[in-house]
């Protein structure tokens, strides 16, 4: 998880956040919260569909 909050410069409270909301999802192994891959396009697509949305 930490690379991904360097890669998007978000918080880690607003990373896990997102995952509360259900707006992020993630696994668990063991004591580890990973983030998969294909999440991180998902969650760029509910991003752009909210942006074109708000400016419609």
């Amino acid at each position: 998880m930490h690379t991904w909050l360097t890669v998007w410069s978000l918080s880690r409270s607003v990373i896990y956040e997102q995952i509360r909301s259900g707006r992020l999802r993630s696994v668990t192994q063991g004591r580890t919260r990973l983030i998969p891959a294909s999440v991180i396009s998902e969650y760029v697509g509910l991003l752009e569909r909210e942006a074109q949305d708000g400016c419609a």
